[in-house]
């Protein structure tokens, strides 16, 4: 089975002003699109075909870089407009708030340093929020299409929550004003979304 563009599960234009609808529209149906299409051809014909994303991109060779950057893609996206809702917002709570307080010392710290690790990526790439077996949970960040699932990156552990920081996700709402664009995040996280990412990833 080839690899699927996922459907968003909100309108184009739900997220705004946060996130505009043409921003949206087309970083689904261009970037996302363009990186599923990749994907099933860098792995036609190859033992990879008919594996599971997570299982290609936890053992993949990171010098096949066709893989790399397209199955990064296709995840990294995948995993983003889920994290992503127009009733968002706000704070986790349950385990996934106590987890925050005991990782990073408060919602506001941790929003401090996921901010800090998106902010200062040079360049392209993602934030993640990344869940270790016991819980402990990591804020790192990677470079273009990476992520933690992947061998030898600079994050461990499972994302549980990523934004991506690719000038096509912000540029033309924000153009150059990055921080304003990850300020705007917070407004849209779906935190149900990521305490369930949260408790089947511990």
């Amino acid at each position: 089975m080839a690899f699927e563009l996922p459907k968003l599960p909100y309108a184009y234009d739900a997220l705004e002003p946060h996130i505009d609808a043409r921003t949206m529209e087309i970083h689904h149906t261009k970037h996302h699109n363009g990186y599923t299409t990749k994907l099933n051809g860098a792995i036609e014909g190859t033992d990879m075909e008919g594996k599971e994303i997570h299982d290609i991109l936890s053992g993949l060779d990171m010098s096949n870089s066709a893989v790399r950057n397209n199955g990064g893609g296709f995840y990294n996206h995948s995993l983003f407009w889920e994290v992503m809702s127009p009733d968002g917002g706000g704070k986790p709570s349950g385990d996934l708030a106590t987890a925050i307080d005991d990782a990073f010392g408060s919602f506001d710290e941790f929003k401090e340093k996921f901010s800090t690790a998106a902010g200062s990526r040079f360049g392209s790439g993602w934030a993640w929020l990344c869940v270790h077996k016991g819980g402990k949970l990591e804020v790192c960040s990677t470079p273009n299409q990476d992520n933690p699932i992947m061998p030898n990156t600079e994050c461990g552990g499972h994302p549980i929550l990523g934004l991506d920081v690719w000038e096509h996700a912000y540029y033309l709402n924000y153009q150059n004003k990055r921080p304003d664009y990850v300020s705007a995040f917070f407004n849209v996280i779906n935190w149900d979304k990521v305490s369930e990412n949260y408790n089947s990833g511990k």
